[in-house]
This record gives structure tokens, C-alpha cells and sequence, in this order.
């Protein structure tokens, strides 16, 4: 359910919350009329002869350059296929990002001017962008996949000149396939390509940009064997997608994981009906709420039975013809322009159909790179901070948070679970598979300043996507915004030590002291019994090493004797929450509370 929100929140929360968080937007400059391109930028590619510009800090830029053909037409939910370089086009121009893929128009999709909730995009929208040194040769290459719940965000949001610039490396941003047009599966769709008929058509779009890279990516000073694959939230789920799928294997030889995870769905969840065990917007159900929404039958009952009564042809002809906008009509653009829609197939081929602990546990089942996972203190704080259930007018017109104390212990057990799921988990398993270049982080920055009274120190915290601006040390370029950061020595400190670090890994596949050699040593997990590095500001607890370790069971158990907790339906509520499948367990729900949840149908307790 869509959740309408009082003006005054989004004139105080909106824009540093929705700015600030989850995949950075691009700051929106009005177009440079006197951007000139830089003869010196001419590279030759297998897309064709790519010119580009001198960028912020005098880094050489290239942006917009097509990578695979455009998915349109008879490409629609197909895996990707090539770029071919145009006899027609000469030299490409590449000084401006591609479009967008289809999306809902959002703060982070690329075009902030667009009405909120609008369709924008475009589905010929594979293109990537490319940030070098002068004269670089033979540099790391560091790959980025954004964020955006893998149906918002674009490449061009990210601008990597300054990490280009100050550490020595090549970056690479690209779009990929989002939502209904990234990740799709029915059965009239087959070809009997298996890479066609796996559904994972956004991640194919990743391994193709990689393919690219491998191609072409000396061109432009890179090292088509040292490349980095990274990325935030879905872009970290993707790039555990790169690590689990065999189609990826030897593109990348590095991968840094930020507060991502990884699951995948059966492919009859993305394409049986609901009753059937599908989900709500499984292929099948896309087709009845489609055939509902053109008139073809006037309700959804009918609509099943026709579908079944459609020959394979006439249904994947009837998808064919629908527009972007057409498709999009059935989907609420709430919750910063998510859709929630099934994506990862487990299909066999693109992903393997193993448990996350088969998967990582061993390593022939999985590209066992040198890796970094980790997550923010803070991670739910980002999609709490706007939600009226912990928001209250003050003086009639200013938020101010409802109870400070439930709202951190809510963040606390929210973020505790990413980290034990994205982080900790995968730790052991990788290292238990043999991988001795497994390095684990905790994000704990929180000193944002208060806005109007309220204080995002405590509404935000070290809140999911905060991390980014330090990764990337840019704060003004595409990632930063004003009222969110204090811009004093201890946050500088902190950028320059972690985009130290995170260069450093690319360059040589350990973070150890960070490219600069004078941060604190960063050990491999399990090392002298040290787990995680914590990292803060000089003016906090600063960088160090941490023995902590927390799993389902852990916080289950913390959870169950929190002293803290004075509404035992609190603590209902934290359990349905934060544990869902197989790790919600009836008989242990029921229990807590002295019975008191079993008198509350966890089905009506939403996820934050």
C-alpha cells in the first residue's frame, strides 16, 4: 500500500532522506552547452569509435557508450546481445549518460525533474560509462552496479572521477535491465535457449557490460584482468550474483559487497498464479491484471481462465505488444518508485538452483574471488526516517520522532539481520569453503547534523546507502547532499581512508593498510580471532577491528530476554519483522511474550 505522507514531511525529511540515501542521485546540473569533446579521448571499441571529454579533475570521461544492442522489439526478455559498432554513426559523441531503463520516476532514477511516479525511461538503455587518469595504462578496473531495488537507479548517477583521479584506477558505471523488463519468466516466452529462458535478463546485462570491459576496456587504460566488481543494496545482491553465476566466471577477479545478500526465487515463483504459489506479480498474474486493464475480460477470474485457453504464440505475442507504459499501469510507484517484483531465478544456468550455503560453502560451486562484505550500523533507519507509525507533528508542522528509544531498538534488530544475512553468514561459508581473502566492514558514521530541530544523528544513523559518498570520496560531484553532512576533517578522514582501502583492494586483492599504507591493518576474516572492521571517524571510535559475530540465532535469542522491552507486543512485532521464511518459526513466535504473540497474526505486522 502506497503511503501518503503530510507535505511538511516531505519538505523536511524528503530531501536529504530520499536524496541522501540508497543510490545517491546524481546531482542535475542544467546541460553544459560548451562540453567539447577531447581528441585525445578517441578510443577505438568494439561498439565503434568512442569520443569523450575532460571531466571534473581532469579526468577523462566517456559516458553513454552502448555496450549490448538495444533489447527492444524481438530482443524484449531475451539475454543481451552485443553491441555492433554503426556503420553509419562515425565516431560516437560520448558525453552524455544513455537513457534510463523503464522505471518510476524517483529523487535517485536520473531525472528528479520528472513528476514523482511518472514512467521514464527507456528500454534501449544499455550503456555504460567510463572515468580514467590521463595517460592510464594498465590500471585496476572497478566496476559498479547501482542500487535501486533492481527496478530504480542508473549508472549515470555515479560519478567516478574522483576516485579515478586520487586512486590510481579505471571506473566503470553501468545500466542494466530494471524490474519487469530485467527479471521475467513465463513459459510462452521460451526459445529453448537456456540464457533466453532464464528470466535473468538484468543479470545477464551485468555479465555482458563485463564482457565488454574484458574487450575493450585496455582501450582506455584498464586491466581486463584486475577488475573489481562492486555495488550497494540490489547492486550488491547483483554482485553476489556475478560470484554465483558460472557465465561470469574469469570477468572479474575482485568483488565488494555493500549491505547486499543474496537469495533467489524458484522460476515457478516468477511464473505460477498466486494460489499456485507464485507471487502477486508473477508472470501469470502480470497477464491477468493485463488482460483485466485493456478489457479484454472483465475480471481476474476470467482472466485465468483465458489465459488458460491462449496458445503459447498468441500469449507471447499479446506481452510483445504491450507498451512500457501499458505494463507499468499495474504497479504502485510507493516506497521510493520500488516495485516489488521476483528477481534472481534460480534457473540453473545464469544462477545455479542451490541453497545460499550449497552455493558459498563450496568452491566449485561458485567464482571464489577475494571479497568484501559488509553493511551499515544503521540499515532500516533509511526507509523508517519517512514513515508516519514513527513520526509526530511537532508545533503542527515539524517531525520529530515518537519514541527515540523503541525506533533505535526497531533500526538495532533491522540492521542486526542484514548483517548476519549479507555478511556474516556468507563470511563463514566462504572461508569454510577455503577463500582466505575474505575481509568483512561495519559503516558506523552518524554524525549528521539536525535539520530544524530534528536530529537525523539519531533518525538516520550510519543508515543504508550513507556509505557510498566515503566509498566513492565524493560528496559534491553526484553523491552528496548539503544538509545531510557536517563537511568537517573527521568526515574528510573518513572518505580518504575508505576510498584508500577500497582501492587498494582492486589494486591487489587485500585492503590491508589502504592504498595510502597508514590506515589501520585490515585483516582477512577469522584472523587472530578478529571478524569485522569498524569504520568511523577519527572524532568517534575511529577504525578498528572487532571480534563480534551475529547470526539468526543470536538475535533471536538476544531478542528473547532483551531487557529492555517493556511492550511485550514489541517484541512480537521485532520477530515478524525481521524473520520471514524458514527463519520464522510458528512454536517460537508463539512463545515470546508469555504467549502474548500468539494472540497477534504475524501477517499484519509490516516489514519495518
Amino acid at each position: 500500500m502506497k503511503i501518503k505522507l503530510p507535505s511538511y514531511i516531505y519538505f523536511t525529511i524528503g530531501l536529504f532522506v530520499f536524496s541522501a540515501g540508497f543510490a545517491f542521485f546524481e546531482r542535475q546540473y542544467p546541460i553544459n552547452t560548451k562540453l567539447e569533446p577531447e581528441t585525445a579521448t578517441l578510443r577505438m571499441t568494439t561498439s565503434g569509435n568512442i569520443l569523450g571529454y575532460v571531466g571534473k579533475n581532469g579526468a577523462y570521461t566517456w559516458k553513454g557508450i552502448p555496450y549490448a544492442q538495444a533489447p527492444t522489439g524481438a530482443l524484449r526478455w531475451r539475454a543481451p546481445m552485443p553491441a555492433q559498432p554503426s556503420q553509419t554513426r562515425g565516431v560516437i559523441e560520448a558525453l552524455a549518460s544513455g537513457p534510463v531503463c523503464p522505471q518510476f520516476a524517483s529523487l535517485i532514477g536520473g531525472q528528479p525533474d520528472a513528476p514523482q511516479g511518472s514512467v521514464i525511461g527507456n528500454e534501449d538503455c544499455l550503456y555504460l560509462n567510463i572515468y580514467a587518469p590521463p595517460n592510464a595504462e594498465n590500471l585496476p578496473v572497478m566496476y559498479w552496479i547501482h542500487g535501486g531495488g533492481n527496478s530504480i537507479g542508473q549508472g549515470g548517477s555515479y560519478d567516478g572521477s574522483n576516485l579515478a583521479m586520487q586512486r590510481d584506477v579505471v571506473l566503470v558505471t553501468i545500466n542494466y535491465r530494471l524490474g519487469v523488463f530485467g527479471w521475467f519468466t513465463h513459459p510462452a516466452l521460451s526459445t529453448g535457449n537456456p540464457e533466453d529462458d532464464s528470466g535473468n535478463y538484468g543479470t545477464l546485462d551485468a555479465i555482458e557490460g563485463l564482457k565488454w570491459v574484458r574487450d575493450n576496456i585496455s582501450q582506455f587504460g584498464g586491466n581486463p584482468n584486475n577488475v573489481t566488481v562492486f555495488g550497494e543494496s540490489a547492486g550488491g545482491r547483483d554482485t553476489l550474483a556475478m560470484m554465483a553465476s558460472p557465465l561470469a566466471k574469469g570477468l572479474f577477479h575482485r568483488a565488494i559487497v555493500q549491505s547486499g545478500g543474496y537469495s533467489t526465487n524458484k522460476l515457478t515463483v516468477g511464473q505460477n498464479f498466486a494460489r499456485d504459489g507464485g507471487h502477486p506479480f508473477s508472470s501469470k498474474e502480470i497477464v491477468s491484471q493485463l488482460l483485466v486493464a485493456d478489457g479484454t475480460v472483465d475480471s481476474r477470474e476470467a482472466a485465468e481462465a483465458l489465459q488458460l485457453d491462449m496458445s503459447g504464440s498468441y500469449t507471447r505475442q499479446y506481452l510483445y505488444n504491450k507498451s512500457v507504459e501499458e505494463i507499468f499501469q499495474l504497479f504502485d510507484s510507493g516506497g521510493f518508485g520500488m516495485i516489488n517484483l521476483p528477481d534472481n531465478f534460480a534457473d540453473g544456468t545464469v544462477l545455479p538452483d542451490l541453497s545460499v550455503e550449497e552455493l558459498f560453502s563450496n568452491l566449485d560451486n561458485h567464482n571464489a574471488v577475494p571479497v568484501i562484505l559488509g553493511t551499515n550500523r544503521d540499515e532500516p533507519a533509511l526507509f523508517m526516517a519517512r514513515d508516519p507509525r514513527y513520526l509526530e507533528n511537532f508545533l503542527g508542522f515539524l517531525p520529530r520522532l515518537k519514541d527515540k528509544i523503541a525506533y533505535r531498538r526497531t533500526v538495532k534488530y533491522g540492521a542486526l539481520t542484514w548483517k548476519a544475512r549479507g555478511v556474516d553468514d556468507l563470511a563463514q561459508y566462504m572461508s569454510k569453503a577455503g577463500n582466505k581473502h575474505v575481509y568483512a566492514y561495519r559503516f558506523d558514521w552518524d554524525e549528521e547534523p539536525s535539520q530544524m530541530g530534528f536530529d537525523l544523528s539519531t533518525a538516520l544513523g550510519a543508515a543504508h546507502g550513507l556509505e557510498i559518498a566515503f566509498a566513492f570520496n565524493d560528496f559534491n560531484g553526484g553523491f552528496g547532499v548539503d544538509y545531510i553532512y557536517p563537511f568537517d576533517d573527521n568526515q574528510a578522514a573518513l572518505a580518504n581512508s575508505m576510498s584508500s582501502y577500497w582501492s587498494e583492494f582492486a589494486h591487489n586483492g587485500s585492503p590491508m593498510q589502504g592504498r595510502d599504507g597508514n590506515e589501520p591493518m585490515w585483516v582477512s576474516w577469522g584472523m587472530g580471532g578478529m571478524q569485522s572492521l569498524v569504520l568511523d571517524t577519527p572524532g568517534d571510535q575511529g577504525i578498528f577491528m572487532n571480534k563480534e559475530i551475529v547470526s539468526i540465532a543470536s538475535i533471536k535469542a538476544e531478542l528473547a530476554m532483551d531487557p529492555t522491552i517493556d511492550d511485550e507486543a514489541e517484541r512480537c512485532r521485532l520477530y515478524a519483522r525481521n524473520f520471514r521464511g524458514e527463519e520464522f518459526v510458528r512454536a517460537e513466535y508463539d512463545a515470546l511474550g508469555g504467549g502474548v504473540c500468539a494472540e497477534i497474526d504475524p501477517s499484519t505486522i509490516s516489514r519495518f
